[in-house]
């Protein structure tokens, strides 16, 4: 894999700009409040400055029917000096709009931490073909701007991957997870009756103690196949966004793919077992798997590992690839950090995974 720009890492007192560079929920009425407890979160927990992109909270309808402005967004964040880093506001599904529109050029001259996950998987292909490492991790409405308060397992993520410079070492499974949840307002039970609550009012409180999550414990680390210590350069993949840029110059080339640990957010698409099968076979097909040292995935129902493994075994003819299960870096709370290009080690006899480098310089 050719060697990527590593960018600078944050510190305290730097300027972060929060991008909508995808979908534009964070500016729409019903988000908002949630977008603005996000911001003040990130600003305290952390003690920077964000400021918007000039587009960032111009609604999902103003987003979706201006790619333009996204890219114009990007080159804004990128050429501003005073700016430190980029933080995508959410995922989305249609980053490939915004693509005839960027100079890659400008990425390469101006690198900087650049954070997000889902469709944002476009973009840590775009930066790799700029020559930038990217950082696919959480986004600002979630999970920086969870209900009840910023979970540990994910700020401690943050902090040793964007606001350090040492080694990242071991990633350990979170203790526990819950799902994405969107609702903007919560129940207490006082006495007899169930009082509902505002999710995000307009305070400056970062945290409601009142705003109880409910956790399910979590299971660790599974081995789906292989054993041993492996290592290979972190590679993520949403399957959709990929597969919308396969054949564009940014769809990442064959010597990315080598010696890969790829990090790979599968599920049976749309509930459809046959589309989550077309999906892995059409990067079988493109020859993601062929030299790739190891697959990790989040949480897969029957279904997926079924067809994981009859992919990985029968068609590419790789039973030696590991393949580890329930990583935390998927559309769940909480999130840990994956820097495209670090070194990860995985041990299946533990199992655990490291990353031997640090995310940033």
């Amino acid at each position: 894999m050719k060697e990527l720009i590593i960018p600078s890492k944050l510190n305290e007192g730097d300027k972060i700009a929060f991008i909508s560079i995808s979908g534009g929920r964070a500016g729409d009425a019903d988000m908002l409040p949630r977008y603005l407890l996000g911001k003040r979160r990130f600003e305290k927990i952390f003690s920077v400055e964000v400021v918007e992109t000039p587009n960032a909270l111009s609604g999902s309808e103003y987003i979706y029917e201006h790619p333009e402005k996204r890219a114009e967004d990007l080159m804004w964040a990128l050429k501003d000096d005073s700016i430190k880093g980029i933080v995508c506001n959410q995922g989305g599904d249609d980053s490939y709009r915004v693509l005839p529109y960027i100079d890659p050029q400008v990425i390469h001259d101006h690198p900087k931490v650049f954070m997000g996950f889902s469709d944002i998987a476009t973009w840590m292909a775009v930066f790799a073909y700029a020559g930038v490492r990217a950082y696919y991790g959480p986004t600002v409405l979630t999970p920086i701007a969870q209900p009840g308060k910023l979970d540990e397992y994910t700020e401690e993520a943050i902090r040793r991957t964007l606001f350090s410079n040492e080694v990242i070492g071991e990633i350990k499974p979170s203790e526990r997870n819950t799902p994405i949840d969107w609702k903007t307002t919560y129940t207490i039970k006082e006495g007899p009756r169930e009082v509902q609550y505002e999710r995000f009012p307009d305070t400056d409180a970062i945290e409601d103690p009142n705003d109880i999550i409910q956790w399910t414990p979590g299971t660790g680390y599974k081995v789906l196949q292989g054993r041993g210590k492996v290592r290979g350069h972190i590679v993520p993949v949403c399957g959709g966004p990929l597969l919308q840029i396969m054949g564009t110059k940014y769809f990442p080339c064959a010597d990315i793919w080598e010696d890969s640990v790829i990090a790979l957010e599968h599920q049976s698409v749309y509930g459809s077992k046959l589309a989550g099968l077309h999906a892995l076979r059409a990067f079988a097909a493109a020859g993601v798997f062929d030299k790739a040292k190891a697959v990790i995935t989040g949480p897969l129902d029957d279904d997926s590992k079924e067809t994981i493994l009859k992919v990985m075994c029968k068609e590419v003819h790789r039973p030696d690839m590991v393949i580890l299960e329930n990583v935390d870096y998927i559309h769940r709370t909480p999130m840990t950090i994956l820097p495209f290009g670090a070194l990860m080690e995985i041990d299946c006899d533990v199992p655990k995974i490291e990353i031997l480098e640090s995310g940033v310089l």
